[in-house]
């Protein structure tokens, strides 16, 4: 059994937002196992579904641009937040961003592409690294285009123009006018700030996270104590509900809270006299997925949850 320590503890608890104690239990139960201690909280009601997957853990920007029918997104990494109020590190974020938005996503040849300096994107990012003196890293990047209408761009948290921590691209398809796209994509794509729609539809879901849910509703449908064939109904009544919750088109408009976001699109289309097709989105939150480093924090953690501390 993998000896639980007050890193992860604290990592638990930052992922589940469940109090320390339970997050010691749940890492005892499942030998150290950080994924099956989530569930396991999230099985005994103790921790949120979104917890994990919606958590900072990492500094640097994101960054956004948009031309017309075009749009693109990418999220540059640094080891502080002061190197992410650095002009220079502000710089290099924008221009790769231009760059994507003419060249592409992919990050491999977008570290090939050349810089307005004239040396290669990887070159730029080597050198300020050595200059700055702290690491940094492209991670990701990705290009949205329509054959018409508009890609809009919205920025949370906004640093400086188009550079924040949370960079969002809604791409819309329509003969209705750059206004009435730009206000509508706007609004939604300030809903996909908040609501963190996990894909456009719900048939776009990653079926392995499907599959997880089902397994935890079971779980938790089990201890009710009811019959088979009335479990079976709680899981699937539950599956259809994080299908709804997680698909973009289906989640309730965060504006009115009523509205869904396909009849949202439908309303806009009708009002302008022109349909209106969301067809894609970005939605790059700063860190997200990646692990930080164990801070001080976790001596205050072993204090009060009697684990080991690793040095």
């Amino acid at each position: 059994m993998a000896e639980v320590t007050a890193a992860m503890v604290k990592d638990l608890r930052e992922k589940s937002g469940a109090g320390m104690m339970d997050c010691k239990k749940a890492l005892n139960e499942t030998s150290g196992d950080m994924d099956a201690a989530l569930d396991w909280l999230r099985t005994k009601g103790l921790a949120a579904a979104q917890k994990k997957s919606s958590r900072t853990a990492a500094e640097g920007l994101v960054g956004v641009a948009t031309q017309g029918t075009k749009g693109a997104a990418v999220e540059v990494n640094s080891e502080t937040d002061f190197v992410a109020k650095n002009d220079q590190f502000q710089q290099f974020v924008r221009e790769v961003t231009q760059i994507a938005l003419a060249t592409g996503g992919d990050v491999e040849a977008l570290k090939a592409e050349a810089m307005p300096s004239g040396t290669t994107v990887a070159e730029v990012l080597t050198n300020n690294i050595a200059t700055i003196g702290e690491n940094q890293s492209l991670r990701r990047a990705k290009r949205l285009e329509v054959s018409k209408g508009a890609v809009v761009s919205y920025v949370h948290n906004q640093a400086s123009p188009g550079l924040g921590k949370i960079g969002v691209l809604v791409a819309l398809e329509s003969d209705a006018s750059d206004e009435v796209l730009q206000g509508l994509g706007k609004q939604l794509a300030m809903h996909i700030a908040a609501a963190f729609p996990k894909a456009l539809n719900e048939e776009d879901l990653d079926e392995a996270e499907i599959e997880r849910e089902r397994a935890i509703a079971t779980e938790k449908a089990a201890e009710s104590g009811k019959p088979a064939d009335i479990i079976a109904k709680m899981v699937e009544g539950g599956i259809a509900k994080f299908r709804k919750e997680h698909a973009l088109v289906s989640q309730l408009f965060v504006m009115d809270g009523k509205t869904k976001i396909s009849d949202v699109v439908a309303k806009a289309g009708k009002d302008a006299g022109a349909e209106i097709k969301l067809v894609d989105y970005v939605r790059f939150q700063l860190g997200e997925g990646i692990e930080k480093e164990a801070s001080d924090f976790a001596a205050e953690v072993a204090a009060a949850s009697g684990v080991a501390q690793k040095g």
